[in-house]
């Protein structure tokens, strides 16, 4: 099962899909894709160590989430990718206007569809704004929206976060 979380800058997004994968009572993976690249950032990641329950284990994987997704090791475990927009942005990085072309971004769209796993995937919604005036900002909201539509796409489940509040976009149940 395959499930995105969507939502705006402190939406509960984490929280919710942290919880979702807790009670699924199997080894919970955190692949945790940001990068302290400043103390804003760092001290934000640190937070978000301090929330976080002792029991879940954690993978720092800014740019190969499809390597650590199909290693056979996380097999049956449930799976939080947090956060994919983060990811992108690392992408970006890399990549600059080439990102759609990105080996890692492909792979990744791929390997959902062989998972044998639960994976939640934390992702912010930017597609609700106003269109960004530089261009490597645009290209970086086209990408994102893409992968969300192709994700979603892919997914049993898209639940929105707001205020705190899940709001479920798209549910298949499994039979």
């Amino acid at each position: 099962m395959i499930e995105l979380v969507l939502g705006g800058a402190r939406s509960g997004k984490s929280g919710y899909a942290q919880q979702c994968a807790l009670d699924k009572n199997k080894p919970v993976l955190l692949i945790a894709t940001a990068t302290a690249d400043d103390n804003e950032m760092a001290q934000r990641i640190n937070l978000h160590k301090q929330q976080r329950p002792n029991n879940i284990n954690v993978i720092e994987e800014p740019l190969e989430l499809a390597t650590v997704l199909v290693n056979p090791a996380n097999t049956n475990k449930t799976i939080l990718i947090d956060c994919l927009t983060l990811w992108v942005s690392n992408l970006l990085l890399k990549y600059k206007e080439k990102i759609e072309d990105s080996k890692e971004l492909n792979a990744f769209i791929d390997c959902l569809d062989t998972m044998n796993a639960d994976v939640y995937i934390v992702s912010n919604e930017v597609g609700m704004g106003v269109i960004p005036l530089g261009r490597l900002n645009r290209i970086y909201c086209d990408t994102v929206g893409r992968l969300h539509q192709a994700i979603a796409a892919k997914a049993q489940r898209v639940t929105l976060m707001v205020a705190g509040l899940p709001h479920s976009i798209k549910s298949e149940t499994k039979l």
